[in-house]
């Protein structure tokens, strides 16, 4: 009995052996995966802190000997950088683009998901059919446009266009609305609740997981967004980080300053860095619900 007992249990151990190398084996890939994924953010980290001789080195070096934090310094005090001036309007555009997206796109898709009319679904398709359109399609019609209203070489060819809706995010926030059930917005209108005011108190405080989504989206997009601004900043003044970093790369230097350019992109980052860390757990429940009925 005792020797029947022992049989059974001998698979087990090399399944369990199997396991736990497999696992093991799954760690080591994360790793490599983590490492390859991380190497390009240290590197970018390291060149940052050196000097311009330390940076011109070879073979580089990963650690610098001299912790450079001048460099820092630098982009804001070097007046033929002004890092400052282009990382205030980055975040101009950046936040007032977020405004604008969230308000305008929620509204739409509110009046697609709560209503239905005629034509309704051929409209929302009609909405939808605009993300097959590439931005150089429209981008001398809308060019022309603001240069006829006077606003080229401003900010608010940058930000004017959030305020008319995405396509993407109308879809977004529609298959969201459309999961909150219909006896809130009848005991809303029971209550006395005109429909703006389901909009405003019910719908969008309910809506904080895809709101998120939307708004590290729309901020990511604005913030990175480089064939706008050339298109319509010209006076160094009114650039946004990536052309005000493009620029850096100019004749004004004898020698590229990688250093600075690694120390402006670090800075670039952190701002959607700190945005995702705050953010992450609704921005994962606005991707995870959208679509779930």
């Amino acid at each position: 009995m005792s020797n029947l007992a022992l049989t059974k249990q001998l698979p087990v151990k090399p399944k369990k052996a199997r396991a736990e190398m497999a696992q093991i084996i799954g760690f080591l890939i994360l790793l490599l995966v983590t490492v390859a994924m991380i190497m390009p953010l240290w590197f970018m980290l390291s060149t940052s802190l050196k000097t311009t001789k330390e940076m011109l080195a070879y073979p580089p070096s990963f650690i610098p000997d001299h912790f450079a934090w001048g460099n820092f310094k630098e982009l804001f005090i070097n007046t033929d950088i002004k890092f400052g001036r282009q990382y205030m309007n980055s975040l101009i555009v950046g936040v007032a683009t977020v405004i604008g997206t969230v308000f305008s796109s929620s509204f739409v898709a509110f009046g697609f998901a709560r209503y239905r009319a005629k034509g309704s679904t051929f409209f929302f398709m009609l909405v939808l059919s605009t993300l097959m359109l590439p931005y150089p399609a429209i981008m001398i019609p809308q060019f022309l446009l603001f240069t006829k209203l006077g606003l080229h070489d401003s900010l608010l060819p940058l930000i004017l266009p959030s305020f008319f809706a995405s396509a993407y995010m109308i879809f977004l926030l529609k298959q969201f609305f459309t999961t909150l059930p219909n006896e809130l917005y009848d005991a809303g209108r029971i209550d006395g609740c005109r429909e703006i005011r389901l909009y405003w108190s019910l719908t969008l405080p309910l809506s904080g997981p895809v709101l998120a989504t939307v708004a590290i989206f729309s901020f990511i997009w604005s913030w990175n967004d480089l064939l706008a601004p050339v298109l319509y900043l010209d006076s160094q003044e009114n650039f946004t980080l990536p052309i005000g970093m493009a620029a850096m790369l100019s004749s004004k230097f004898r020698i590229a300053p990688w250093n600075l350019m690694m120390a402006a992109s670090l800075l670039s980052v952190l701002p959607i860095v700190v945005l995702f860390a705050i953010a992450q757990r609704r921005f994962v429940q606005g991707i995870v619900l959208t679509g779930i009925k």
